[in-house]
């Protein structure tokens, strides 16, 4: 299976230079998406935070109305189960 998993790998490298790095609004979600993922061995942990952080990128950039309204619903439910605890 590692020859798969390098071709995979790969591929995933590829689509990084697609990657608008000259906006930050964009590459902090990236660069924590990429940096999260082999720290923690989780894809969906590096998944995840990107989620939580392009949203506060985008409204601190003062393009909040640009990130679709799902994913502040997202948002205010992981809000309400951290409060819930």
């Amino acid at each position: 299976t590692a020859p798969a998993l390098i071709m995979v790998g790969v591929l995933m490298a590829g689509n990084m230079a697609r990657i608008s790095w000259d906006k930050l609004e964009i590459a902090i979600p990236s660069f924590v998406i990429l940096a999260t993922m082999p720290l923690t061995y989780s894809i969906a942990d590096g998944i995840a935070l990107g989620v939580i952080f392009y949203p506060i990128t985008m409204i601190t950039a003062k393009r909040g109305k640009e990130v679709p309204p799902l994913m502040y619903v997202f948002l205010i439910f992981l809000w309400i189960l951290q409060t819930g605890e």
